[in-house]
């Protein structure tokens, strides 16, 4: 028995790849995995619904667009992976401890979420399409604009699928998993950059975040800093019924502008005032975004990759 146990060849990485990766294409089939996509669709349906009319055409609206938009490939990432490897733990460790490399078991993880983040994104783009989500005219990297964001989005769904993924190598039950997701979503949510106005050591912070840079990417493609702002505008229009001396003179000035280009270049003008550097239209700035969207999901992967090697030491 001890020689046969010797004499035992087990796959290699190569070959262990392939193995796990069709295990889990059966699960995307017969055990309902395939169920975020429809998921994916109805999020970015809503979302389209609410921000799509104002993005990429004025600045509030590309900012609160893009983060929209941020906010579905983040929850379509974690959502993606946060339990498929603490939900089969005792099944990773007894494969481990039979010869199972960790490496090839996490990259076919990898390719596979790769695939349902490239689907999501796929999917989210069409439904910005059909609910007639104005994309930028103009591209940065590749010969279509589309292309570029849907580069970003994909970029974005991935990094956060893997930072899951190393959440999920760590944990030890589902139900963890899942009490953890919330706190990763609000502290990406609340460190993007975008709403709160942050300094010193949290501003800093915003460095480490996906939506930092997936969101910074995403205005720098809508070229932010062209577009007019309205948000003054709009908020002297609420005042246009003040009356001073039985007259109405901001009423008088909003109706002479509107006929005249003088409307037009308030909003310009106060666009320009509220430029943001980060978001300059330039192809730099966009690769360097996605430069840090790659470098962060090659560390959760690796990461994730060290977590399971000393799997076999977990006595819990």
């Amino acid at each position: 028995m001890m020689m046969n146990e010797k004499n035992i060849k087990h796959r290699g990485r190569f070959a262990q790849v392939f193995i796990y990766l069709g295990k889990l294409f059966r699960m995307f089939i017969f055990q309902n995995d395939w169920k975020v996509l429809p998921m994916s669709a109805i999020i970015a349906g809503l979302v389209s619904f609410v921000v799509g009319a104002n993005l990429f055409k004025t600045q509030e609206g590309t900012l609160m667009g893009t983060f929209a938009l941020s906010c579905i490939c983040i929850w379509n990432g974690f959502f993606n992976s946060i339990q498929v490897i603490c939900r089969e733990r005792p099944i990773v460790k007894r494969e481990h401890r039979s010869g199972m490399h960790i490496s090839a078991y996490i990259t076919a993880h990898m390719i596979y979420q790769a695939f349902l983040c490239l689907c999501q994104t796929v999917i989210t783009i069409f439904i910005c399409y059909i609910t007639k989500v104005r994309f930028p005219d103009t591209s940065l990297i590749t010969p279509w604009a589309i292309v570029d964001i849907g580069i970003t989005l994909f970029l974005i769904t991935y990094c956060a699928d893997m930072m899951a993924l190393m959440i999920s190598s760590f944990v030890h039950s589902s139900t963890a998993a899942m009490t953890i997701m919330p706190f990763l979503l609000i502290f990406q949510l609340v460190f993007s950059g975008a709403f709160f106005q942050l300094s010193g050591v949290s501003l800093k912070i915003t460095n480490i975040t996906i939506t930092k840079w997936g969101l910074t990417a995403l205005c720098a493609q809508g070229d932010y800093n062209d577009k007019p702002m309205v948000s003054l505008w709009n908020a002297v229009a609420k005042m246009q019924n003040m009356e001073i001396d039985g007259t109405k003179p901001i009423q008088e000035f909003m109706t002479y502008a509107s006929e005249s280009d003088v409307r037009d270049r308030i909003l310009k003008w106060c666009g320009m005032n509220n430029q943001n550097e980060l978001y300059a239209f330039d192809a730099v700035s966009v690769l360097r975004c996605w430069g840090f969207l790659v470098m962060f999901t090659v560390i959760y992967a690796a990461v994730a990759v060290i977590c399971l090697e000393f799997i076999d030491k977990d006595k819990r």
